[in-house]
């Protein structure tokens, strides 16, 4: 019912629930009907940690919601500094289904980016029962059988790999010719496993890659691109991105932006992108899962950043790569466990955060707090009016 229907009713409710409907894609599907019926936001307590009395004292993220068919005098929001702890409760002007002080937005899934922007892709699925692919071992016995194989072998990296540093390899038989394949019989007879493994499945989609059984279901291979995995421990502060280039395969658990510049890369690894991320994606477990249609789509970057501004990202975002370089046996995942963080990489990020804040014509934000609420502000203009029509465009440089 709503309160159109019936305006006598002024009873306010409020349910404990997983933080799970204020995160990605359920935020949107859970509370489009309910604003449409007239529910508002009273308050909210932000995700705190409940532990029950079973067995084992298992914990589970919560959030509380209050709301009603009528308007709140004030709204009120509880914040959790440490999960586990006590609320801090302050009033907001305004309250959103995220559980900031923000624009009362809804973020949907978008299938290009709003803003003009590189698309992102996901990596290549193999789609091959596992036939294409070889431990280090596995290729050196192909190598050593057939070494005119070894051109067709790439490394391939899943977010686990790329993240801890692990390798393992594939057949990478883009461009193969017929007589060449037939040179290699250890290589075919991959191949027409991979064919046959096809041919089994009840899914139409898979069985008709069986007419291409050399290679794998995507074959995007960009020559220099960005490198984003689609899951993230909850710890970091940012999500660890890198630049690879045609010499390596990635897979469909991680993300792929051909075409950037360093201006990009900067973007996407500062604070108020990650501030983003945070709130618009979705979990696995409680570890952020990164979406290309919900949060990359739909971050708004700067809108018209000038030349030195772009500039300055760039010399921080180079910055940052360099000082990952002062640590060349560490994986990505050590560089960015919140426990070992070399202080030259925290002190790129704090000037990149200050680049990048700078080209949306701020200085600093106090909080994460207040990067959201200015994001959340900024995401309503880019959707409406002229620029829901016309992309936010960057200032291009000069040729």
């Amino acid at each position: 019912s709503c309160k159109k229907s019936y305006p006598h009713l002024t009873s306010k409710t409020a349910f404990v629930s997983t933080n799970s409907i204020t995160q990605g894609e359920q935020v949107s599907i859970l509370w489009t009907p309910l604003f449409a019926k007239g529910a508002k936001l009273h308050f909210a307590h932000q995700t705190f940690k409940w532990n029950n009395e079973a067995k084992g004292n298992a914990a589970v993220h919560c959030v509380i919601i209050g709301f009603a068919l009528s308007e709140a005098t004030t709204q009120r929001l509880y914040e959790y500094l440490d999960i586990s702890g006590e609320p801090h409760e302050i009033d907001v002007p305004s309250l959103n289904a995220y559980l900031v002080n923000g624009k009362n937005v809804l973020v949907y899934n978008r299938q290009k980016p709003l803003c003009d922007v590189p698309e992102i892709h996901f990596g290549n699925m193999p789609l091959d029962g596992g036939y294409l692919l070889m431990t280090s071992e596995e290729k050196e016995e192909l190598v050593k059988a057939e070494p005119q194989a070894e051109k067709y072998i790439k490394p391939l990296l899943d977010a686990q790999d790329f993240l801890n540093g692990g390798t393992r390899y594939c057949l990478w038989l883009v461009g193969v010719s017929p007589t060449d394949l037939r040179k290699m019989p250890k290589v075919l007879e991959r191949v027409e496993l991979v064919r046959k493994w096809r041919l089994a499945s009840v899914a139409p989609s898979t069985q008709k890659f069986a007419a291409t059984p050399a290679l794998f279901r995507d074959k995007r291979l960009p020559k220099n691109y960005i490198v984003v995995p689609k899951v993230s421990s909850e710890r970091r502060r940012f999500i660890p991105m890198a630049y690879l280039d045609d010499s390596t395969i990635v897979n469909d658990l991680l993300f792929i932006l051909p075409n950037t510049e360093l201006y990009h890369f900067g973007v996407l690894n500062s604070s108020l992108h990650m501030a983003w991320m945070r709130r618009i994606a979705g979990r696995l477990k409680s570890d952020y899962r990164y979406s290309k249609d919900l949060v990359y789509n739909n971050f708004p970057f700067p809108q018209s950043p000038t030349e030195k501004q772009t500039q300055a990202v760039e010399k921080a975002a180079q910055s940052v790569l360099d000082a990952r370089l002062l640590y060349p046996t560490s994986s990505l995942a050590d560089l960015y466990d919140p426990n070992t963080m070399p202080p030259e990489l925290v002190k790129a990020h704090t000037a990149l955060d200050k680049a990048v804040d700078a080209c949306y014509g701020k200085t600093t934000f106090e909080s994460e707090a207040k990067r959201m609420e200015f994001l959340f502000e900024l995401y309503d203009t880019y959707t409406k009016g002229f620029l829901a029509e016309e992309k936010p465009k960057r200032k291009k440089k000069a040729a």
